[in-house]
This record gives structure tokens, C-alpha cells and sequence, in this order.
């Protein structure tokens, strides 16, 4: 009886041994050249397809993926939302070490879910580029319905470190390419010439719902999608991911209701729904139907309204099987879904500059919001104000876990983090520390983590935890999802929990790629932990993880008038500013001058600005000592005052004092800029600004020492 029984579990062992199976994958990094406009920018391909191709495995199996450094640098891929080895995740010097240019790694780890996922890289920008895919794990009993894979992302024609610079230097560019500039005379034709100028006195710049300007959105790598082979009444599973750098998508549905079925590869009770929105680095799984013999759209809707991209599911001309190819249409038998109109973007003002208090902090005024009860855009939305029928639109209390999720009895650590940054400067933060200003925060395996999250910002943030799943606090209870990814909304507070149950170091981070990379994460580290095989130097390495936020940013701009050229020249990070303003005249009579700045950003909103600087200046026949001719040290301190003047205050080595107030951007028109300026030293200047291009604009002005001048000015 013994040998019968030990007979049997080796039977049964063996089996599933047999039962479990092994899927392998190649990919190939490599550098390679997009084309959608006309212009090429070089981009990253996977196996040469952007997005790189679809990994589809079985709950169960073991995913081997050899991952080929085919680029000149070094890279790296995570996979997003999946439970594995630490050493596995991807993080390049934080649990993964990073795959060196012709380096090949090897990727090898059980899965233990299923679900809709992704990979992308964790190196500098890459993600922007290219290097992104979609990876679905099957339920082991196949689905019934049909399935269709759609990656959402988001493509600029700029470089992506490019596009980061420009952030952080305060154009305002992509919001005239957008036409969200929320200029003067915008809002005196719109009737909120008083709504701009609360706007301004509480020191707010224009406000946005996205801070990128995208030349195109796309579906799969394409601006639109085609999935064919279907037949009316049929129903079609969609594993929506929005694998972009930093866009929020609104999906919408030409032909029914949109049911959502699963969230972060976690599947809830179905919810019927008329839109949704899809956080960056968030999945959703939705399931429709195709009423009719006829093509239906499938459109997701940037955020900021200014394009979409579509897939059209095809129950005309239906041959087996999908494409990127456009088959004939008959455009009486297409149906598209709802066009979402341009956003108020002064009504949002106005309700925003009733919640933000005049240091810069924000005010929920007593209205607790949780878990997207109260969507604060929604005032900016005119197809909620028209006479259409109710719009159901998805939130986080909707999510309802198919069975319990409560922790097991265990201590619990909780923390409290505040999201919090600066859209003056573009830092972003939590409790106004970036990732290297702060230490990892220490868990013990075993023990259950709370983290109360408040958004202190007027931005979105979708908050990822490396692998884990979090139960959202919400409506549902004990029922309350699971998630990786919270979007949390302005003024909104979350509460997320987690079991310990891993060990290492794991990354929490906002997903929209610009503001990690400006500092808003946390490393939690798993104390006791075994040193991981990848990471040989940690002190090292956590110096490279350090670097992202570290990174100083060249800016500055130059007027070439016919009075002589002046301008300015910034080196910049998240605290530390380098700054040379110069003039140089026509002439020795108007001479020419120049003044340094080293100093600090002080406080969250960074309104106050210390420094110490060299000003050195020479006018032929100028009286030494003066305005006309000087060469002294100095300190002092620059402070944001309402309406978004710089008062500057100094002292030089010789005890004179020197004021100053002025502001150089004023938004006259969506491209005219006004600027302004006058000191103690009874030096004024008034001049104008017509940007033409995001490089190059037209401009003139008045200077007390130079007079008149009318030009050109450059812009970097």
C-alpha cells in the first residue's frame, strides 16, 4: 500500500511535469529609423516592429525570453505587473543589472497569473522611443469568445530627451501647439478675463490636462487598426493597454455598451459602461459586441482632446483573421464612436483657482474625495452640459473583485505619502523629496503595508508598485480590487495595502515616464534580504538610479536686435540653477554686461530662489560703481511673487542694494508674449515676443540703456 501511494505521487508529479510546458522568445534591441510625416527620427525596435511583437503565454508555463542588445547603449526590459523573482523585474542597477550593447540576457521565470500585461524599458527615455510590447498570459481553460490585443501609445517626432529639456525649461510651446495657452485675449472673447487673472495671481500657469504635445497616437504602432472575420451579434474580448509615455486614453464605442471585465490583468465583476479612461502603464480588459453587419470604431481619445487613434472591428467584407490593412469600406455601413469636443479649459480654471490657496497648495474644501468619485475635469467636459442622455462613465469604486481580497492577519506599517511638484520648473515629487533626496523605505517580509496617498498637485498621476498587487481601497470592502497601477486624480486621497510577501529591493513610481524620471517614486527595500547576483556594486548602482533625477538641463534664449544682443543661459536640475543674463551693445557707448546667478530652489513650490553671483558690466565713459560700469560679487534672493513677477533682491561686495521686479511671459495671444522689467537702478525694459516656431520667434523692445531694437529671437 505504501509503494502504491509513492507510486501515485510520482505518477501525478510526472504529469504535471509533462502538463506544464516551456515558451521561449527572442527579442532583438535595436536602433532603427520612423517615418510617419516625411521626417525620419531615429527610434528602438523589437525585433524590428514597434511596438515590439506580442508574447502569449499559458498560466503555468515557464517564459524564457532572451533579451539581444542590438544598440549602442545599454538597456533593459521590466515586466510590467508580473509576479517574479526580484532579480528578474527589470529595473536596470536597482534589481536587474542592465543589458550592455551586443550583451544577451536571459529572462527565465514561472508565471503564476494570467492576465493582460507589458514590457517596456526602464532605461533613461527608451520607452518613448519604441521599446515596449504587450505580453498576455492565457487562463489555462481557453476563452470562449474571440480576443484582440490593442497597445495604445503615444509618438512625438522630437527626440524624447528633447522633449524632457523642453519641459523643463518652461515652454510653453506644446500648449500652443495644442491651442491651450488660455492667453488674455482668449479669455476676455470667452467672458473669463477675471477667471485668468485669479489664474495668474495665484501664481498658477495655464492649466493642462497633459504636458506633451503628441504629433500622432497609435493602435498597435498604426493610427488606426482593423480587425476583420467577425459576424453581427458576435462579441470580441479587448485587451486594452496603454503602453504610452504619458497620455491618458478615453475609450469610447461606436457600436454598444463597453463591458469591462478585468483591470490591471485582475478580473472584476462585469461593468457596463458608456467610457472610460485608461491610466498610463493601466489594462483593462472590456468585452463588446458587434450588433450588425457593419464596421464599428473603437476610438481612443487622447486626454487633452487633440487626436485619437482607432481600431475598426470589421463585420463587413469579413474574411478570417486581422490586419493593419484597410480593406473597402462602404461608409454607409461604418459607425464610428461618440467625438469627445475640445475641453473648457477656462472652466477648469475656475474651479481650480477656488481650490488652490495662495502658497500653491491645494484645497479639497471638505470634499474627501476617493477613488475618482468626483473626476475634477469634468467641469472642462461640454458633452456632460449638453442635452444628450446620461453618460455612464467607469470609476474605481465600480471595481469589484470576483471574491475576497482582505490581507491575512498580520502587522501592519503604514506610510503616508503626498504627490507633490512644481509645474513652473517641471519637479515632481513625493513629499516634496525626489527618489535620490530620500533613503529606501525598509518593510519586513511578512508584515501587511498601508499607504495612504493625497495628490497635491493639479496633475494625474498614475502610482505603479513593481512586484505586487495592492487591494484600492474602495466602495466594494472586502471585495476591493487588485491593482498595480493607482490613478489618482488632483486633490484625491487613496488608500492602497499590500501583503510582504517578496523579498529585495522593488520600485513605486508615477508612470507618466517625464515625471519619474524627474524624481516622483520611492524604492521600498525588503529587509534581511539575500545580496541579488545582479547588482555587484549596490553602492554603485544606487548611484545610477540616483543620476535620473540628478540630471542638469541646458536652456537659454538670445535676441539679435538692432540694437545689440542680449539673452540668457541656464544650467539647470530639480534644486540647482546656473544662470548668465547678457547684453551686448552696437557700440562701446552702449557697452555691454553680463550677471551670474548660483543658487537654490527653496520649498515645494520653489517660489524662493537664493544665490550668490558676479555682475560685470562696462560703458565707455561710464562712472565707476554704477549701473554703467561694475565689477562686484553679490548675494541675494529672487522670490515668485501673484501674477508670477520675480522680485530680486541683492547685496554687493561694496554694500549697495539693488531691486528688481519683473516677468518676461505674459500670454498676450495663443504666440504673442509680453515682457517686463524695472530696478532700483533705474534700468527698464518693455519688449514683445511673436513665437513663429518653437525655436525661432520675432521680437522687439525698449531698453532705458539701449533705446528701441526690433529682431529675431532664438530659443533653446
Amino acid at each position: 500500500m505504501r509503494i502504491s501511494g509513492i507510486f501515485f505521487v510520482f505518477l501525478l508529479v510526472t504529469a504535471q511535469a509533462f502538463a506544464q510546458k516551456t515558451t521561449v522568445y527572442r527579442l532583438n534591441i535595436a536602433d532603427t529609423l520612423v517615418n510617419y510625416t516625411g521626417k525620419q527620427r531615429k527610434a528602438i525596435s523589437i525585433n524590428g516592429s514597434i511596438p515590439g511583437p506580442e508574447l502569449h503565454f499559458t498560466e503555468g508555463d515557464t517564459a524564457v525570453i532572451y533579451v539581444h542588445n542590438s544598440l549602442k547603449v545599454e538597456t533593459s526590459v521590466h515586466w510590467h505587473g508580473l509576479i517574479l523573482p526580484n532579480k528578474y523585474d527589470g529595473v536596470p542597477y536597482l534589481t536587474t543589472a542592465p543589458v550592455k550593447p551586443g550583451e544577451t540576457k536571459l529572462f527565465k521565470f514561472p508565471l503564476v497569473q494570467n492576465g493582460t500585461y507589458w514590457y517596456h524599458s526602464h532605461t533613461m527615455l527608451q520607452e518613448q522611443s519604441g521599446l515596449y510590447g504587450a505580453f498576455i498570459i492565457h487562463k489555462k481553460v481557453p476563452a470562449s469568445i474571440k480576443e484582440h490585443t490593442l497597445l495604445l501609445s503615444d509618438w512625438t517626432d522630437e527626440k524624447p530627451a528633447e522633449v524632457h529639456r523642453s519641459l523643463k525649461s518652461a515652454t510653453d510651446w506644446y500648449a500652443i501647439k495644442k491651442g491651450s495657452t488660455q492667453n488674455y485675449l482668449e479669455a476676455i472673447k470667452e467672458g473669463h478675463f477675471k477667471t485668468k487673472l485669479h489664474n495668474e495671481w495665484k501664481r498658477m500657469l495655464a492649466m493642462d490636462v497633459s504636458d506633451v504635445y503628441y504629433d500622432r497616437f497609435l493602435s498597435n504602432g498604426m493610427p488606426e487598426t482593423y480587425r476583420s472575420g467577425l459576424k453581427a451579434g458576435e462579441k470580441i474580448r479587448i485587451r486594452v493597454i496603454n503602453g504610452s509615455a504619458s497620455t491618458y486614453f478615453w475609450l469610447t464605442y461606436g457600436g454598444s455598451k463597453i463591458t469591462v471585465v478585468a483591470n490591471d490583468g485582475m478580473d472584476v465583476e462585469p461593468v457596463v459602461v458608456d467610457r472610460l479612461i485608461v491610466g498610463v502603464s493601466e489594462t483593462y480588459d472590456v468585452i463588446v459586441s458587434v450588433p450588425e453587419n457593419k464596421d464599428y470604431e473603437f476610438r481612443a481619445t487622447s486626454e487633452d482632446r487633440t487626436k485619437h487613434t482607432s481600431l475598426w472591428l470589421q463585420a463587413q467584407n469579413s474574411e478570417p483573421g486581422s490586419g493593419s490593412v484597410r480593406p473597402d469600406r462602404i461608409a454607409a455601413n461604418t459607425v464610428p464612436a461618440p467625438v469627445l469636443p475640445k475641453l473648457d479649459y477656462f472652466e477648469g480654471m475656475k474651479m481650480m483657482n477656488g481650490m488652490m490657496n495662495m502658497d500653491g497648495s491645494m484645497n479639497d474644501m471638505g470634499m474627501n474625495m476617493a477613488n475618482q468619485k468626483m473626476d475634477m475635469n469634468a467641469v472642462m467636459y461640454p458633452e456632460l452640459t449638453s442635452s444628450a442622455a446620461e453618460i455612464t462613465t467607469l470609476n474605481y469604486d465600480m471595481l469589484r473583485a470576483p471574491a475576497k481580497t482582505t490581507l491575512p492577519p498580520a502587522p501592519f506599517k503604514e506610510l503616508h505619502f503626498e504627490l507633490t511638484g512644481n509645474m513652473n520648473r517641471y519637479v515632481w515629487t513625493i513629499n516634496n523629496k525626489t527618489v535620490s533626496e530620500t533613503d529606501k523605505i525598509y518593510i519586513k517580509k511578512g508584515e501587511n503595508v498601508r499607504i495612504v496617498l493625497y495628490n497635491g498637485t493639479m496633475m494625474r498621476h498614475p502610482m505603479h508598485l513593481h512586484g505586487h498587487f495592492f487591494r484600492l481601497i474602495n466602495a466594494q470592502g472586502a471585495y476591493s480590487p487588485l491593482k498595480n497601477v493607482l490613478d489618482i486624480m488632483p486633490m484625491e486621497t487613496d488608500t492602497i495595502e499590500f501583503a510582504g510577501t517578496e523579498s529585495g529591493d522593488w520600485f513605486f513610481h508615477c508612470h507618466i515616464l517625464y515625471h519619474m524620471m524627474s524624481g516622483m517614486g520611492r524604492i521600498f527595500s525588503y529587509e534581511n534580504s539575500p545580496p541579488n547576483p545582479e547588482i555587484k556594486d549596490p553602492e554603485m548602482a544606487l548611484k545610477m538610479i540616483y543620476k535620473d533625477d540628478q540630471a542638469f538641463h541646458l536652456m537659454g534664449n538670445a535676441s539679435f536686435e538692432s540694437t545689440g544682443i542680449d539673452g540668457e543661459i541656464m544650467l539647470a536640475n530639480t534644486r540647482y540653477k546656473l544662470q548668465t543674463e547678457f547684453r551686448l551693445g552696437t557700440d562701446d557707448m552702449m557697452g555691454y554686461e553680463s550677471e551670474t546667478y548660483l543658487g537654490r530652489y527653496i520649498g515645494n513650490m520653489q517660489y524662493l530662489y537664493p544665490f550668490i553671483g558676479w555682475d560685470y558690466r562696462y560703458r565707455k565713459d561710464g562712472a565707476p560703481d554704477t549701473k554703467d560700469k561694475r565689477n562686484v560679487f553679490f548675494v541675494g534672493f529672487q522670490y515668485t511673487l501673484p501674477m508670477r513677477f520675480v522680485a530680486d533682491a541683492r547685496l554687493d561686495m561694496k554694500g549697495k542694494v539693488r531691486l528688481r521686479l519683473g516677468r518676461e511671459d505674459i500670454p498676450l495671444t495663443s504666440r504673442l508674449r509680453l515682457a517686463i522689467m524695472a530696478n532700483t537702478d533705474r534700468e527698464y525694459m518693455g519688449g514683445l515676443r511673436y513665437n513663429v516656431t518653437k525655436r525661432f520667434g520675432i521680437s522687439t523692445h525698449y531698453d532705458s540703456d539701449m533705446g528701441y531694437g526690433a529682431g529675431f529671437t532664438l530659443t533653446y
